[in-house]
C-alpha cells in the first residue's frame, strides 16, 4: 500500500511539472484566453496510470501553477475543471487498463467517452459557473468560452491522449503473451 502512495505522490509531482512545462511552451490560441493545449493528453495518460486522486491533483496543481507563472492570476473554476478532467478519466480507468498491454477499440471508446464527459463537465459546466461567481462575466461569453474549450480539449485528448495510451499499452507485456517453444 505504501509503495502505491509513494508512486502516486511522485506521479503527481512529475505529472504537474509536465502539465506546467507543456502548457506554457506548447499552446495554440483559439479564442479569448482559450487555446489548444497538449498537456491534457499527458494528464489523460497519468490519470489512466495512477487513478482519479493523482489525476485530480495533477490537473489542479498543474493548472494552478501554470496560470500563476504564465498569467499571474488564477481562475479557480478553470483550475477545478482541470482537476475534474483528471479525476473523471481516472475514475473509469479499469475500462481501458493500459497496464495489461491492451488498448483496443472498446477500450478506446470507453476512454474517449470518459474524457469527453469529464471535459464537458469541467469546462462547459463548472468553469463558466465559477467564472460567473468569481469575475461576474456575461453568461453568453462564459458558455461560449467553455464550449470552445471543451471541444478543443476533448479533441486534443481524443487524438493525443489516445495515441499516448496506445503507445504506452504497446510497451506492456500482455498476460499469456509469452510461450515456451
Amino acid at each position: 500500500m505504501q509503495n502505491n502512495s509513494i508512486k502516486s505522490v511522485v506521479a503527481t509531482g512529475i505529472g504537474s511539472a509536465l502539465f506546467i512545462i507543456i502548457g506554457i511552451f506548447v499552446n495554440i490560441p483559439i479564442f479569448g484566453n482559450t487555446s489548444i493545449q497538449l498537456q491534457y493528453a499527458v494528464l489523460a495518460l497519468f490519470s489512466t496510470l495512477f487513478g482519479p486522486v493523482a489525476g485530480f491533483l495533477i490537473g489542479f496543481i498543474g493548472h494552478a501553477l501554470k496560470d500563476s507563472i504564465q498569467y499571474g492570476s488564477l481562475s479557480w473554476a478553470w483550475i477545478l475543471g482541470s482537476g475534474i478532467v483528471g479525476m473523471g478519466i481516472g475514475l473509469l480507468r479499469q475500462k481501458y487498463d493500459i497496464s495489461k498491454g491492451i488498448f483496443k477499440l472498446p477500450n478506446i471508446i470507453w476512454f474517449n467517452l470518459a474524457q469527453t464527459v469529464s471535459v464537458f463537465v469541467g469546462y462547459a459546466l463548472i468553469a463558466p459557473i465559477g467564472d460567473k461567481i468569481q469575475f461576474a462575466q456575461s453568461w453568453s461569453y462564459l458558455f461560449v468560452q467553455g464550449f470552445v474549450a471543451s471541444v478543443s480539449n476533448a479533441l486534443t485528448i481524443g487524438v493525443g491522449g489516445t495515441i499516448l495510451l496506445a503507445i504506452y499499452a504497446k510497451t506492456q507485456t500482455q498476460a499469456g503473451s509469452l510461450s515456451k517453444e
